[in-house]
Formats: structure tokens, sequence, C-alpha cells
């Protein structure tokens, strides 16, 4: 019997999703991300952890409150839990009981791991020949790098994304979130929703990175075609001049674009340059970029923040204040939005991202936060879904 103390009761699901059963059996952030997007809009998914608990629940920030990860609250909110040992006979048959009924599995272990333990796709499709097996992996299930340990920093090097980022004469630097996870999550979910709309139970191969490499946009055309490589240039890009961020007089920050033509012609007009011969097309402002961006460091920094936004604004230019989470709490738009939800729990709730599309006619809901160790177990060994 679970000693765990459960929390709030799990509640049915509803949504457009409420038919859907989903076994999470993986780890850490991109697979439990993608069953987190499931489960979101309505999927019953039962997240199935080793003897002790995913590690999730005890990296990085802590909530005071009862000692639990906040990684865990936010990704696997929405899910029931349960603790299996699939080295245990008993548990195993477990497993495959709820799995004989589920329309969707997702794990992350190692290419060859779930083979090993007798529960490859072979075994697990004939058992249940609609099943959708979400498999996310490092490098995916083949190929020269499959068998390497697969994490976001080293997908984000090897993506090619690492080499663009940083100063021209500093270190490449990868990104200081996890990128790679959020991204990944979000391409599996819809890998998965494209393999249930077949109706042909199926191996989905997502992987951290090929999903990065597709971020690249069109670098690999350019570089097949004519060699070239986009150079780094912090928070510049080859092809729009101005770009980036920019100290306003109060040191506060902004941030701001000129990706359009019809936009750069007007911040050209905000800067006093709108008539410089050198200004007026992509090409001269990329030729003379050190110029141009001088230009709009030195007028940044010779008026508040305010006043910036309010030119910019008044142009119709791309342009937005630099936020941090302190200023996210009180903006007015992610409040008008609902953008940070504020989850029932044991305590006072558990503030966190909304669900991340809104759709008008079946929306999704969080209707609770990562739960605890085996919360569920009891019911689930005892009835499965």
């Amino acid at each position: 019997m679970s000693d765990a103390t459960p929390g709030p009761a799990a509640q049915p699901p509803s949504g457009p999703l409420a038919d859907l059963r989903v076994v999470d059996m993986s780890t850490v952030l991109a697979g439990p991300n993608c069953a987190r997007y499931l489960a979101d809009f309505g999927a019953d998914v039962i997240k199935v952890e080793r003897p002790g608990g995913d590690s999730l629940r005890n990296m990085a920030w802590r909530d005071p409150r009862d000692g639990e990860g906040l990684w865990w609250k936010l990704v696997n909110r929405n899910k029931r839990t349960v603790v299996l040992d699939i080295k245990d006979a008993d548990d195993t048959a477990t497993l495959l009981s709820l799995l004989d009924e589920a329309d969707v599995l997702v794990e992350n272990s190692r290419p060859g791991t779930l083979e090993r333990l007798g529960l490859g796709p072979d075994v697990l499709l004939a058992r249940n020949p609609k099943l959708v097996i979400t498999r996310i992996s490092g490098f995916g299930q083949d190929g020269p790098y499959a068998s390497r340990a697969g994490f976001a920093t080293i997908a984000e090097a090897m993506s090619g994304l690492v080499a663009l980022s940083g100063n021209p004469d500093g270190q490449p630097l990868p990104p200081p979130i996890a990128l790679t996870d959020e991204v990944t999550g979000l391409a599996a979910a819809f890998a998965t929703m494209v393999a249930l709309h077949s109706g042909v139970g199926q191996v989905v191969d997502a992987n951290l990175l090929e999903t990065m490499f597709h971020m690249m946009g069109p670098l690999v055309s350019l570089f097949g075609v004519t060699g070239e490589q986009q150079p780094r240039l912090g928070a510049g890009l080859p092809y729009t001049v101005p770009r980036g961020t920019y100290r306003c007089s109060d040191d506060l920050w902004v941030a701001a674009s000129t990706s359009s033509d019809s936009i750069a012609a007007r911040v050209m007009h905000v800067l006093g340059v709108g008539d410089d011969p050198r200004f007026v097309d992509f090409a001269g402002r990329t030729e003379h970029r050190e110029e141009l961006e001088q230009i709009m460091t030195a007028w940044c920094a010779a008026r508040p923040r305010r006043d910036v936004i309010e030119a910019f604004t008044a142009a119709d230019a791309a342009i937005g204040p630099v936020l941090d989470m302190a200023d996210i709490a009180v903006d007015p738009h992610f409040a008008n939005r609902g953008a940070i939800e504020v989850v029932a729990d044991e305590f006072d709730g558990t503030p966190m991202q909304s669900v991340i599309a809104r759709l008008s006619a079946t929306p999704g809901a969080i209707r609770w936060v990562g739960r605890g160790l085996d919360a569920d177990g009891d019911e689930i060994t005892a009835t499965g879904w």
C-alpha cells in the first residue's frame, strides 16, 4: 500500500482528449512534457515512476511548503502517479495490463532499453495493435549516435544553435533555459497526435537533435547552395539591422527588430536617419551594420524606456520591454490573457504557465499540479484504468 500523501483527489478527465489513455514512462523533461501537453487537453495520463521516484522530483528548485520540486509540479501536472518496478514480475504484469488498454506510450529510455526488458515495440504492438509508442531520445532510434546519452545542451551544440549564439569574439553559448526539452516535447506531442489520427498503431521516433536542427530554418539550404554560414552576431541577425537589446537612460532595456523593409523604414525615421542613403534598404543597412547599431544604441541611451517604447509604438515599429519574472507577474497583458494560472493544491495554490494554446470550443485545463510519489498507486494497481 502506498504511504504517499496524495494531495487533492484526481478528477476524472475532461476536455477534447478525455477518451485518450496515455502511459508516461519517460523521465526528466522532453518526454514528460509531451505527455503533459496531452494531459492539459484532457488525456488520462498515468505517470509510471521507478522505485524512489523520478529524478525530476529533486532537480533544481524546491517548493518550500512541501519540499517537492517545482519542475515536477509543472511538467507532471494533470497526471496520475504510480510506482512500478519493471524488474518485478507483478509490476510488469500491471504495466502490460495498462498498455493493453492504452492509446499511447511515451518513453525516453536509451534506444534498445525497452527491447532488453522484453517490452519492445514488437511485443507491445502484438498485444495492442492500435498503440502509438512515442520514443523520445537524444539522437533517434538508429544511426551512429543513437546509443549516446541524450541531453539538451548536447543537442543544442550539435544542431548548429550554439555556434550562432554569443558575441562575435566570445564563446559559443547554449541557451539559459531547457529550450530543447520544451520544443521537443511540443514536437513529440504533435507527432503523437498525427499518429493517432492515422488510426494505425506505430512507433513515433522523436529526438532532441533533429528537433533543434529543424529550428535552424533555411541555414541548411544556405550552406548547401552557397557555402555561406550565418555568423555569430550576439543578438543580431545578418539580414535585420538594427536588431537586439538596447539600454535606455533609466537603465531599463528594450528589444527591437526591423525584420521587414516597411518597419525598418519607419525605424529609420524615428532615429532621424530616414533620408540617409546608407540605410534605405536591407543591403545598405547590413553593409553599415556597425554605424546603424551605434545610432540605435545612442538614441535609446538618451531616453527613458517609456519614451523609447512610445516613439516606436507611435511609428508602428516592433519594440518591447525586456521583462523578467517579477515584471511578468504584474504585467497587464499576461494577466488579461490568463497566461499565469494559480493551480489549486493543499496550500495556497501554485502559479505556473497556463495551457499553451487557447481553443475556443474545446479548451484545455489544469486540474492539479504534479502529484506525490505513488499517489494513485493503490487504485491503479487494483483496478487499472
